[in-house]
């Protein structure tokens, strides 16, 4: 048996999927409470924002987008059916954190292609978000992505968004050097090479995996869920988490929620 068809054994007898946590969230703080929760805050001065799923809602088409390319890209690459193909792609991301990391440590393929091929998405119906954008650029402090995609993605994604003004850089997965979140290192190359100090420092990210390490390191961590009636295209397990003591604050509305950290009459 070769070490494709191994994992493709394994990827087939996949656990059943998780049930999604029961969760307690609210739009916006509500004013009577806001100052209390901008004071938590106060101390931060860079803000660090996921991209895929954070800052663009979950029921957006870009992501079941980037999903199928990289289900094609598995098909084309070993050969194989779409079933088979996507059992792979889902098994490689839950074991390494992202398909294109399983692939280069299993059957050692470059990045390069994949992330062009995986990217390579329509993002016309994704429409500009001026009071997202009003939002971040009233933050006080420094603003970065850090995202397992790629830079290109990135950067395309804030045009489309009307964000692409308001970040100081983007830290890629190619930056973190193909190493993605939640593992520590990706974190740690993004701290040292932007001289972030994480007790200074907040996260918003739509994975509650992905906040274990911002939070032990001492970012204020904040998760980015869907509301309750809007279509979420993640995979089950990928919902979960808004009650982990990791998790800082939960919340369905990003714009409402950074435009009431900001003090009453600012």
């Amino acid at each position: 048996m070769t070490d494709l068809d191994k994992s493709l054994a394994i990827a087939r007898d996949e656990p059943a999927r998780d049930t999604h946590d029961d969760l307690t969230i609210s739009t916006a703080i509500p004013r009577a409470r806001s100052q209390d929760v901008a004071s938590r805050f106060g101390h931060v001065h860079t803000w660090v924002f996921d991209l895929d799923n954070t800052l663009y809602p979950a029921d957006s088409t870009l992501w079941p987008q980037i999903d199928r390319q990289i289900t094609l890209f598995l098909m084309n690459l070993f050969g194989i059916d779409g079933l088979s193909a996507r059992a792979l792609q889902k098994y490689y991301y839950r074991q390494y954190g992202t398909s294109l990391h399983g692939l280069m440590i299993e059957h050692k393929i470059g990045h390069s292609e994949f992330l062009a091929f995986a990217h390579d998405i329509d993002r016309s119906d994704l429409l500009p978000n001026p009071r997202l954008a009003q939002a971040i650029a009233r933050l006080p402090g420094r603003k970065l992505v850090l995202t397992n995609g790629s830079r290109d993605h990135a950067l395309k994604t804030a045009a489309q968004l009307g964000l692409n003004d308001l970040f100081e850089d983007v830290f890629d997965i190619v930056a973190a050097d193909l190493v993605p979140k939640p593992d520590p290192v990706a974190y740690d190359k993004f701290f040292a090479q932007h001289a972030v100090d994480p007790r200074h420092a907040a996260m918003f990210e739509d994975l509650s995996r992905n906040l274990i390490v911002p939070h032990e390191r001492g970012m204020l961590t904040t998760l980015i869920v869907p509301t309750s009636t809007s279509l979420d295209h993640r995979e089950a397990w990928e919902q979960l988490g808004g009650g982990d003591a990791h998790v800082d604050f939960v919340t369905d509305d990003l714009t409402q929620f950074l435009i009431d950290l900001m003090p009453l009459g600012s």
